[in-house]
């Protein structure tokens, strides 16, 4: 033993390397069958696996000029991150886009910009912009709300992010004065912070759920009493990541936590199917919202991606036949989101947010059906010139689900969907967790929306308006094709906006309605 312990150390350093290489070595060649490359190129074959597990950062941080990523370019990045630390997020020397591109937007600005008057509530609070539409007033539910803000945080669940981050984000919007969306997963304790809340469920009905995983209604009614911040219900019919898909929340991801907030069993699979239970035909669901409706006294609406119609008319048919329906619907895009998909559903089902959200749009103008429903856009419109654009489409408030990541620290990793989220945002790790610090990025999170919602007003006011829910498809032209680059919106998408109500932002200040007051 001695004289093997003197052999030992007696190796020198190199020495030891060369030896873990020859073991690699015979490991590639005699027992690993799994991988070619390695086999042929023992040791060196390694390197091609090592470089493409890090191609993507080399591609973010090196490789990828500024307005060349996907889904979010760095320049969009940056905008957002310096916009939630309220640093200097302008541009010097001219844009870096190309202005001539294909789908870029150009807002046409008035020669005599909108200025507002003494006392105005623009001129007090410069991010003070709320929707110009009321939740569930056609509708003449017992509790409309309209929302204090135009954009709000969109649809993600607890479980899908950390505690963390789910806390700093209601902790954000109750400081911007914006809703925050739950999500799927239930009403956790980190959506309890204060700020306004729209409580979604989907297929799995979690939180809301009888043991058979039917949906109840009285626990429906029992969490709307006991939390009284909850001020609209919204249905999931499908999303833009897999429309039309379920989905399976592995036994091994469902903590003590989830298991009791989404009322579903410890060390068990979760399915949510492609398909309610609680209805299976548009007479069905119109039904079951009027009964959540009636039981809550509050706003309830529906969120979707779009791809055929024939089922929407059948809907907007009901809507004029009976006089009910959902108060809102929330248009997602095809782009797809926080969701994980696999890549034929997030490439190829539903349309993208322009297509899906024109074409619904213009289906209920013709019904007539457009002044009592508030529309929502969700998919990348989280920056001002998108905003206008969606607002002069007919949109009523927007959604922002990775743009709010991005607030409080999401560098766009694209691992989500692993729990190895490195800045902690999508992750049920408690160590990479821990450097959120909810204190500040909640801060971080009411800069951003704040600093939206002042380059909104001011490009609104540039083009001679005073709520974007004035902008008309005309304001807006978009880069189309090479033999007419640049046309208005209504004479790409055929149709023009809806006129929305509007006397001016005091009337929406002094709203009963306004953020919950009611």
């Amino acid at each position: 033993m001695i004289y093997f312990m003197d052999f030992i150390s007696g190796i020198s350093w190199w020495m030891w390397i060369l030896i873990v290489l020859l073991i690699v070595a015979i490991r590639d060649i005699f027992i690993q069958k799994a991988h070619t490359i390695s086999h042929n190129y023992p040791i060196v074959g390694h390197l091609r696996y090592m470089l493409e597990k890090i191609g993507p950062e080399l591609r973010q941080y090196l490789v990828a000029n500024n307005r060349e990523e996907l889904p979010f370019n760095r320049i969009e990045r940056g905008w957002v991150y310096a916009s939630a630390k309220h640093e200097n997020n302008y541009e010097g020397f001219g844009t870096e886009r190309d202005i001539y591109a294909h789908q870029h937007i150009f807002i046409n600005n008035a020669m005599m910009p909108f200025k507002p008057k003494e006392n105005h509530p623009n001129e007090i609070d410069k991010t003070f912009l709320p929707c110009a539409k009321v939740m569930g007033l056609h509708n003449k539910r017992k509790k409309p709300f309209r929302p204090a803000s135009v954009i709000n945080v969109s649809a993600m669940s607890f479980g899908s992010l950390s505690a963390k981050a789910v806390e700093s984000l209601n902790k954000g919007v109750k400081m911007a004065g914006a809703y925050h969306n739950t999500g799927e997963g239930g009403l956790s304790p980190y959506h309890s912070y204060g700020g306004d809340v729209i409580f979604h469920f989907g297929t799995g009905y979690f939180g809301v759920r009888n043991e058979d995983g039917t949906f109840s209604l009285d626990k429906l009614v029992k969490l709307v009493e006991e939390n009284p911040f909850i001020r609209a219900i919204e249905i999931k019919l499908s999303q833009g990541a897999k429309p039309g898909k379920g989905g399976v929340l592995p036994a091994s991801k469902i903590t003590k936590e989830i298991a009791a907030i989404r009322h579903v069993e410890l060390g068990k699979d979760v399915l949510s199917p492609p398909n309610h239970s609680a209805f299976t035909t548009i007479p069905e669901m119109v039904d079951f919202i009027e009964k959540i409706a009636e039981a809550t006294g509050l706003p309830v609406g529906i969120k979707a991606a779009i791809g055929k119609l024939e089922q929407w008319e059948e809907l907007a048919d009901l809507m004029i036949k009976t006089g009910k329906g959902p108060d809102f619907i929330t248009v997602d895009g095809g782009e797809g989101g926080t969701g994980a998909a696999p890549p034929s559903f997030a490439d190829h089902v539903s349309l993208p947010w322009v297509y899906g959200f024109s074409d619904l749009y213009k289906l209920f103008q013709r019904k007539e059906l457009t002044d009592r429903i508030v529309f929502i856009g969700s998919g990348k419109l989280g920056f001002p010139a998108k905003a206008a654009m969606a607002f002069a489409m007919g949109a009523d408030c927007i959604n922002v689900a990775r743009e709010a990541m991005m607030s409080i620290g999401c560098i766009q990793a694209q691992v989500c969907h692993t729990n190895r989220c490195p800045s902690g945002v999508a992750t049920q790790s408690k160590w990479l967790q821990s450097g959120i610090d909810p204190t500040l990025k909640s801060a971080r999170l009411a800069q951003y929306f704040k600093t939206f919602r002042k380059e909104f007003i001011e490009i609104t006011h540039a083009a001679g308006y005073e709520h974007p829910c004035q902008f008309k498809m005309s304001d807006i032209e978009i880069n189309v094709d090479d033999h007419n680059l640049s046309k208005e919106l209504n004479k790409t998408y055929m149709y023009n906006k809806t006129h929305v109500p509007f006397t001016d932002m005091q009337d929406l200040k002094d709203c009963i309605y306004l953020g919950g007051n009611n």
